[in-house]
């Protein structure tokens, strides 16, 4: 790969034999980050019910950083509501969590809801349309419902943002209240095999696969 000019080091092409500062040094291979710095940690939990998204809790209850015993200190990416379960990612890289977090980078996160009735057509295009909530409009990248019932429906909704409950209140505001809600992936990432209350580190090709879905130039 350094032969054929796809690494790059601080912007540079890479050279055989080549010596670098993993702690400083930016390296890239076909202009995708590959993290080099020692103690990096990047982990994949599927949160439980009533466990919350924060790394302390002045109620005492157990946390996702409780969960996840790497030996080193790591922050959970983006929040999960205490009522809600799925995939959630800790780590110490600062700058996945920038681009995870943020809506520009276009990661965006899979949510399954069962909610209460039978939705229309109608209220599905009202989702992908835009949802006016108390903090402005909500978007949904993308809504289908996946399994009808009598009294209730499982949806999928893919979403780009990450505000307080945004799911929950725009399943409110459209007449149809959430009984469960479960994040099934973050971006590329996706993992049923891993049960409620479990975790593992996410390997090296799962962190670059976050990095190209949101295009990251640094």
């Amino acid at each position: 790969m350094i032969k054929a000019g796809r690494v790059t080091v601080d912007g540079e092409p890479a050279h055989l034999g080549q010596k670098i500062d993993p702690d400083t040094a930016r390296v890239e291979v076909d202009k995708i980050p590959l993290p080099v710095r020692p103690g990096l940690v990047y982990a994949l939990l599927n949160k439980p019910l009533d466990v919350v998204s924060t790394t302390d809790d002045p109620q005492g209850r157990t946390t996702v950083v409780d969960l996840v015993p790497v030996g080193t200190r790591v922050y959970p990416i983006g929040r999960l509501d205490v009522d809600s379960e799925g995939l959630i990612l800790l780590t110490n890289d600062g700058a996945l969590t920038e681009l995870v977090t943020h809506p520009r980078h276009g990661v965006t996160k899979t949510y399954l809801a069962m909610v209460k009735g039978d939705p229309s057509d109608r209220t599905m295009r009202m989702l992908r349309d835009g949802v006016e909530l108390d903090d402005g409009l909500a978007v949904a990248r993308s809504a289908r419902v996946i399994d009808r019932h009598r009294d209730r429906s499982l949806i999928e909704m893919v979403m780009a943002e990450g505000r307080n409950r945004e799911v929950r209140r725009m399943l409110e505001a459209v007449g149809h209240p959430v009984l469960r809600l479960v994040r099934t992936a973050i971006g590329p990432i996706a993992d049923r095999s891993i049960k409620p209350g479990e975790w593992r580190h996410l390997t090296i090709e799962e962190v670059r696969m976050i990095y190209r879905t949101a295009g990251s130039d640094g």
